[in-house]
């Protein structure tokens, strides 16, 4: 198909959230998979090798353009306070589900020490974490798991690109995931998150129930409830 990249280009231009292949075929069905894969690529080294104010990045399952991190102090002033903050708690109870998902509440509030029901519905309600099913033991516990939105938040393309907690470590201060997850409450020396992302029922199809999973005695070290300081009611 001729032409096809700066098609590409306009529909990435005019997207608002990452654009997939799958939803380029939609549009494109005349082009083949492998050459939209392939026009999508050499559009990411065009735009790297510009080094422009912004570029084309893989991001949540697909492709967006985004401004470079380089210039956020601009960005903000154009765009002026945040239109979404989150509060530390919520901050620290997202890092929790992010990394140990899917996970009860129970299990998020043992490791903050504190309840964070506050917190888990607040970021339901924005949509950064979501329900993915039921624990299969007894009360069948509802599961939580970061959503789409989660991805485009932090620029990941899929959750295996969550760094480890000693790479979070490393980048000192770094790291955008690093600047706004306060990973402190998840403890330990993991060499690697354990993930296991879990696909969400279509339409308003009853929520799976999950078979318990063994992890690693390693994977993460849960600091004591004694060892966590005492804090004030959650806010998100």
């Amino acid at each position: 198909m001729e032409q096809i990249k700066p098609i590409l280009e306009a529909l990435l231009l005019a997207s608002d959230a990452p654009l997939s292949v799958e939803k380029i075929r939609d549009i494109l069905p005349e082009a083949e998979r492998d050459e939209i894969n392939r026009q999508l690529a050499e559009l990411v080294s065009e735009y790297e090798a510009r080094n422009g104010g912004f570029h084309l990045c893989a991001v949540a399952g697909g492709y967006q353009f985004r401004t470079r991190p380089d210039f956020s102090a601009w960005i903000k002033k154009l765009k002026g306070a945040r239109t979404q903050v989150l509060s530390p708690a919520a901050m620290e109870t997202l890092a929790v589900v992010a990394y140990r998902q899917p996970v009860m509440k129970s299990e998020v509030d043992k490791i903050r020490g504190v309840d964070s029901s506050a917190s888990v519905k607040g970021l339901l309600d924005k949509k950064i974490i979501r329900m993915v099913g039921r624990k299969d033991v007894p009360g069948k516990p509802m599961l939580y798991g970061t959503t789409k939105k989660f991805l485009e938040m932090f620029n990941l393309n899929d959750l295996s690109e969550l760094p480890t907690l000693r790479e979070l470590k490393e980048l000192e201060g770094d790291s955008e995931l690093q600047a706004h997850l306060d990973l402190k409450a998840l403890g330990g020396n993991a060499e690697s998150p354990t993930l296991r992302e879990v696909k969400q029922p279509a339409g308003n199809s009853e929520l799976p129930v999950l078979q318990e999973s063994r992890e690693p005695e390693d994977a993460l070290e849960l600091p004591a409830p004694q060892d966590l300081k005492e804090r004030e009611g959650d806010e998100v």
